[in-house]
């Protein structure tokens, strides 16, 4: 009966109070047990083990060390019972473990919640980021496709009207590729508007003329300004006028290299390198800083939007550390059609 009651003593409040109180209770009840009946029961040892345990869980150590202490007490300078102070020691061993075991599952708890949160945080940054450059790739689209395509029907509308004397079959063939055309165009900014809508995009946002290769050297200027670092432009071949979307894209290309030769190797001097060729437009873009660190992603969004800008007009982008090792350098290469002089 008395052992009963003891074993329903110390394990009871662990199922009733919260993790402070029911140490002190258990604690209280344990110590009661050693100094009037001389005996801890099996129950009240593990009972006082899981309050320790709940007490790290919960960050309470101090409590966890206050609640053991006179444990620690007892077996220094209880009676020399041999049995009861086995019972004594293995409870002032026994109750600090448990009391850091009870930590070491807090922290991995709280580890793993954080990776999860930073799991999401992570999830979000990426998909914001590439809803801005879908917004920003469909304005672009509208702007150069567009521009195209209204050229198309305005070309076909004045071969109708200046050609004199051409047949009425001729004459409606043009209509009708103008008319296609302007139906083309409908449809392209039905489309568009559709995926700014799906995107977030603001209606009225910034509608600045896209930039071409032209605009590099204010380009070049704008971030030796802001890093106050080394920029050249190197030319070679003779500069043509590409298709509008090759040059959007090599501008891109070199703004977002830029940004992060500013962000990544702070101070390192830049080579942007142009080089037109018969067949191809070679882009390089290459920093003397340290190169990237070996733990730090090379996948990040801003090297995906190059590759995505590319390969929308047939080229590739290769990225990776300079010669030796030092160093970033981003490579592009754009297929070419027929080039007119500037």
């Amino acid at each position: 009966m008395v052992v009963g009651l003891l074993c329903l003593s110390t394990a009871l409040p662990l199922a009733f109070l919260r993790p402070l109180a029911a140490g002190v209770t258990v604690t209280t009840a344990s110590i009661g047990s050693l100094l009037i009946l001389g005996t801890l029961t099996v129950a009240g040892l593990a009972a006082q083990l899981v309050a320790q345990y709940r007490l790290g869980r919960g960050g309470s150590l101090l409590s966890a060390a206050l609640l053991g202490t006179p444990f620690l007490v007892l077996a220094l300078t209880g009676p020399d019972d041999t049995g009861h102070r086995v019972r004594v020691v293995l409870v002032a061993a026994l109750a600090p473990l448990a009391a850091f075991a009870g930590l070491a599952a807090r922290s991995h708890e709280q580890n793993r919640r954080h990776s999860a949160i930073r799991e999401v945080m992570d999830g979000t940054r990426w998909e914001n980021a590439a809803r801005g450059e879908r917004v920003r790739i469909v304005r672009e689209l509208h702007d150069v496709v567009g521009h195209h395509i209204s050229m198309i029907a305005v070309q076909a509308e004045t071969a109708r009207i200046a050609t004199a004397g051409m047949p009425a079959e001729g004459a409606e063939r043009l209509l009708g590729i103008g008319d296609t055309a302007r139906a083309a165009l409908t449809e392209m900014r039905r489309l568009l508007g559709v995926l700014r809508e799906d995107t977030g995009s603001v209606t009225g946002g910034d509608r600045r003329p896209q930039p071409d290769l032209t605009q590099l050297h204010e380009l070049l200027e704008e971030a030796r300004k802001a890093s106050a670092t080394s920029i050249r432009l190197i030319l070679s071949g003779s500069p043509s006028a590409l298709d509008p979307g090759i040059e959007l894209a090599a501008y891109r290309i070199v703004q977002e290299s830029l940004t992060n030769a500013r962000k990544h190797a702070t101070g390192a001097a830049v080579d942007v390198e142009l080089v037109y060729a018969d067949e191809a437009l070679h882009l390089r873009v290459r920093d003397n800083g340290p190169g990237p660190p070996r733990d730090r992603p090379t996948g990040g969004h801003g090297l995906l939007g190059m590759r995505e800008r590319a390969s929308a007009v047939g080229g590739d982008v290769h990225t990776g550390p300079g010669f030796g090792g030092g160093g970033f350098v981003v490579e592009a290469r754009f297929p070419l059609k027929a080039p007119q002089p500037r």
